[in-house]
């Protein structure tokens, strides 16, 4: 049964891999397939590993198409293009718990009529209701209220970059068929203080308690922490502290884990059972050990809804079940079966959960739990075992961790050995309680604050964090067959070959460039500039991208992207001029990446500059060499941040990197004025390679700068759909009468340009790793 369940599993995986949704005439073959279950076992072997086998592409096929089935009901819900940027009234309920910042408040909304004429029906959709200018910012949208809003929305749509974060993915998974904002014409209207459904109770229960841990503990530094183990809305964390967890490996247990799930069920399990066999009445009718699985599975299942009914709490609470099942049928309960069982529901509910982190790190931690600590004849003692269990997950974890974020806690197998029973035994028993006595979240975050000040001092130590390149598929498969060998049994032969198949991970091939070549990445950060600018023994990052409400581009997409390509340390960055979606992800990426030098076009005074070490300004004429590549910087003129008679963008750093007859050009924001000064200033500005000024604006790009530069390729880097209308169709024309290669990041991605005496080659990201839900849009 296990082979079946886990094909049909790997059928849902493979149709998350694909550009495209498979047309439906395949479908015919599975009553074809469907005849394997016909035929009964055989006892000659290779005969029966035949009908296994048939069995098993069934499994995948059945699973290939559930899931296909799902996506094209799903994709269905999206938003039709011709509705985008356009009022359209709806009518619904607030899902989820709605989440404040400095400019406004967001949330999911489930909808449940749409007013606006010919609208085709939407389900749910992300929504933003920013605050009006001056106003004070209180939150005035509530989980489970029912509102009247007029909104504008538009497609799923995100950046997209190697080993980045896959919003349209993440919003599929959600069922988030749109996102928007909220129309203040006409006035948003409250229909329902709370809707009647089970759902808009939920969220609203959940939000009730949220909102009484805040006003319980105040200003206390890890409420924020107690309002994630009781409600699963870790949003509340700052991030400094959700920094310190991701770096000491203890992350999983400030959030709903299954461990919490599982201390909580059998808590509850005990304690009924403990009652029950006091009531002799009862005992008699039901047995207290069943009676006592009963309420464990009830627990589960009521903190499972109470944090959100997240993957890791459904993966605890499906495998509570089915071992529950199996010991209320008095039958040996096997926990590897009852895994693959929870792997079948958790993706027969959802097939888009393999799409997420925390899908792969809590069933491959249980997993490796229970490969050290079932089925072996010696039993170690307890210390041993606990010591084996650690060791266990953190080594089967740590491919994994390397592929999705790049980096593994070297402090987390010690960090956990104290973390673990704290928060699980001590601060999430406390702050559950705290639900109905207050006063014990106190207590609670009293540890808790504890625990996070040892956590932030072992997160700080130069040491805790072991950075890797993102692995290749064949590294990280290596990587897991070797765990698997050396977690086996103490005996086992050869168990040196599991260290021999770690190497490629540990010691991935280099990316080198040649001397006298040079590559450059205009990576994919929205509304915004950031290129990485790579020689053969250097590397430059020109602009960091822009900062939002509650993180940046430096920390969310740049210093990932950096450290998946093997970027640990930058020799130079220049940040153009004092926009914030230029300048915006600075002191993330001083903080995080190594930096020799910078080069901006700010004011000496800018509180960005606080980190950065002898920053000094960009004028025209600074040049360098690295491993035969030309830099230059052309504009703005020596002395110009003394002169207070230029606007911000024409302070901008124009770059010039050159290598035999091909080079790039970067001119940042820089308007009329800026370009001027480069056409007066009798620079070279003939480029191959040309990222468009000010995203295209019609401020820049003027006529003769574009007739003077005659790029063969144009990038225009700009988020999907912006508010400033970029790129100008007047510009795009003028570029294209000249015959250049248009290339946007909204469209393709992060694009990469090979350049070398040869010649330049250009590639776009996102058409070379689609998804199926990776819709083509129209600008």
């Amino acid at each position: 049964m296990r082979l079946i369940l886990i094909a049909f599993c790997l059928g849902i995986w493979l149709l998350q891999q694909q550009a495209a949704l498979p047309p439906t005439r395949w479908l015919w073959a599975l009553p074809l397939l469907s005849g394997i279950l016909l035929l009964p076992r055989f006892t000659h072997p290779p005969s029966e590993i035949m009908r296994l086998g048939g069995v098993a592409l069934l499994s995948v096929a059945l699973g290939f198409a559930w899931a296909a089935w799902r996506a094209d009901a799903r994709l269905a819900e999206r938003l039709p293009d011709h509705w985008q940027g356009v009022d359209v009234e709806i009518v619904g309920v607030v899902s989820d718990l709605p989440h404040a910042n400095v400019r406004g408040e967001r949330f999911v909304f489930d909808v449940e009529r749409v007013l606006t004429p010919g609208v085709s029906a939407i389900r749910r959709v992300q929504l933003t209701r920013y605050w009006p200018r001056g106003a004070d910012p209180r939150p005035t949208i509530h989980a489970g209220e029912r509102w009247q809003f007029t909104v504008r929305l538009k497609r799923p749509n995100g950046t997209h970059n190697p080993h980045g974060f896959d919003l349209e993915a993440w919003m599929l998974e959600r069922g988030i068929a749109a996102s928007g904002y909220v129309r203040e014409t006409p006035p948003p209207q409250r229909l329902d203080a709370r809707a009647a459904t089970p759902a808009a109770w939920i969220d609203a229960a959940r939000e009730g308690i949220c909102s009484r841990i805040f006003a319980t503990l105040d200003d206390a530094p890890y409420a924020g922490v107690i309002s994630a183990l009781v409600i699963g809305d870790q949003r509340s964390i700052p991030h400094p502290q959700w920094r310190s967890f991701t770096r000491t490996g203890v992350n999983h247990l400030l959030s709903i884990s299954g461990l919490h799930v599982t201390m909580i069920a059998a808590l509850a399990g005990w304690m009924a059972a403990f009652g029950w066999r006091r009531w002799p009445r009862a005992a008699e009718r039901l047995p207290a050990r069943q009676a006592g699985l009963a309420v464990a599975v009830l627990a589960a299942l009521g903190y499972a809804l109470l944090a959100g009914f997240q993957v890791p709490a459904q993966r605890t609470l499906f495998m509570l079940v089915v071992l529950a099942l199996a010991l209320w049928g008095r039958r040996e309960p096997r926990p590897f079966s009852a895994l693959a069982w929870a792997l079948f529901a958790v993706l027969l509910l959802d097939p888009w959960a393999v799409l997420s982190a925390g899908f792969w790190l809590s069933f491959g931690a249980m997993a490796a739990i229970l490969w050290v600590s079932f089925g072996r004849i010696d039993l170690p003692e307890k210390l041993r075992g606990w010591v084996t269990v650690q060791a266990a997950v953190t080594l089967a974890l740590a491919p994994a961790l390397l592929l999705l974020f790049q980096q593994v806690s070297i402090v987390s197998p010690l960090a956990n050995a104290v973390a673990i029973p704290v928060v699980s035994w001590l601060v999430t028993p406390l702050a559950l309680l705290g639900v109905a006595a207050p006063p014990l979240w106190h207590l609670s975050a009293w540890l808790m604050e504890g625990l996070g000040q040892g956590l932030m001092w072992a997160s700080g130590l130069p040491w805790a964090v072991a950075v890797r390149p993102a692995p290749g598929a064949a590294a990280i498969l290596l990587a897991v067959i070797g765990s698997v060998w050396l977690l086996m049994p103490r005996g086992f032969p050869l168990r040196v070959v599991g260290v021999v198949l770690w190497l490629p991970l540990l010691l991935p091939p280099a990316d080198e460039l040649a001397a006298g070549t040079f590559r450059a990445e205009v990576i994919d950060v929205g509304q915004g500039t950031a290129i990485l600018i790579r020689t053969a023994d250097h590397a430059l990052l020109y602009d960091t991208g822009a900062a939002f409400a509650d993180s940046d581009a430096g920390e969310r997409i740049i210093v990932p992207y950096l450290r998946a390509a093997g970027v640990d340390a930058l020799s130079g960055l220049i940040v153009s001029h004092d926009d914030n979606d230029h300048s915006g992800g600075l002191q993330s990426v001083l903080r995080d990446i190594p930096t020799g030098w910078l080069l901006h076009g700010m004011p000496a005074g800018s509180r960005l500059l606080r980190d950065a070490i002898a920053p000094r300004h960009c004028a025209r004429g600074q040049r360098w060499q690295w491993n035969g590549v030309q830099f230059a910087v052309l504009n703005p003129p020596a002395g110009a941040h003394l002169k207070g008679n230029r606007r911000d963008n024409d302070f901008s750093c124009v770059l010039k990197v050159s290598v035999g007859e091909h080079s790039l050009l970067v001119t940042g924001d820089a308007e009329r004025r800026g370009e001027l000064e480069l056409l007066e200033s009798g620079a070279d500005v003939v480029a191959t390679v040309l990222v468009a000024g000010h995203h295209g604006s019609r401020s820049s790009s003027m006529a003769e700068f574009v007739e003077r530069v005659r790029p063969r390729h144009v990038v225009f880097t700009m988020g999907y759909r912006n508010r400033f209308g970029h790129p100008h169709s007047q510009v795009v024309a003028r570029f294209r009468d000249l015959g250049a290669n248009i290339l946007r990041s909204d469209r393709g991605g992060l694009i990469r340009f090979e350049f070398g005496e040869a010649g330049v080659v250009a590639a776009e990201y996102r058409p070379s790793l689609r998804r199926y839900w990776h819709a083509d849009f129209s600008p």
